[in-house]
């Protein structure tokens, strides 16, 4: 459903109640992202969510970004065991191993995707898809078989924690698919921003 916040803004409903929340939904979630670091970021922070609320990983963001060199590709891709001990020891970050460890081997399928499809863009939006737009929560999927189909073909790429629930949040987030409901002034935003999407 849509609500009316206090400073009389609508929105979708699961952004209500937390400034994060509220400023991630306006100004992010479901406007189209073509920037290749943004899109790596985005999908290795989705795999950190796994079985964490999205609110954790929002709020720790800013340090992941700090620790993980800016998500720079080529960068990640270069770190070694001790980055991962460095990691481990961060309490301002989820601290997994496999989690850590898959995002530094996702910066490399990442670097071989660029090499053949030129960006990550290029990839990632041959799945975009124009359907309509929810009108109620209950409208809106967890996973499609788009979404499955991207992350068996990202498993087939060396990609880890980018299971077809992960890889459909990713999409919702990146624009490649529109998930504001009807009504919803930032969704028709994005909309708008999405017509415009050259990769």
């Amino acid at each position: 459903m849509i609500v009316v916040g206090d400073d009389g803004v609508a929105r979708c409903w699961w952004s209500d109640g937390d400034p994060h929340y509220r400023a991630y939904h306006d100004l992010e979630w479901g406007r189209p992202t073509t920037d290749d670091h943004r899109l790596f970021e985005k999908l290795v922070l989705e795999g950190f969510q796994a079985g964490l609320a999205w609110i954790t990983i929002l709020r720790k963001r800013e340090r992941f970004r700090e620790v993980f060199s800016g998500f720079d590709i080529e960068r990640v891709a270069a770190f070694g065991p001790e980055d991962v001990d460095r990691l481990l020891g961060d309490a301002g970050i989820i601290r997994h191993r496999g989690k850590i460890e898959a995002a530094v081997r996702n910066a490399g399928a990442a670097a071989t995707m660029i090499e053949e499809f030129g960006t990550l863009a290029a990839y990632f939006w041959r799945y975009a898809s124009a359907g309509p737009r929810p009108r109620e929560a209950g409208d809106i999927p967890s996973t499609t078989e788009t979404s499955t189909s991207l992350s068996k073909d990202l498993k087939r790429r060396g990609w880890s924690f980018v299971g077809p629930t992960t890889v459909y949040a990713f999409m919702q987030a990146m624009g490649i698919v529109n998930d504001h409901l009807v009504g919803c002034p930032a969704g028709d935003a994005a909309e708008k921003l999405r017509r415009t999407v050259v990769t």
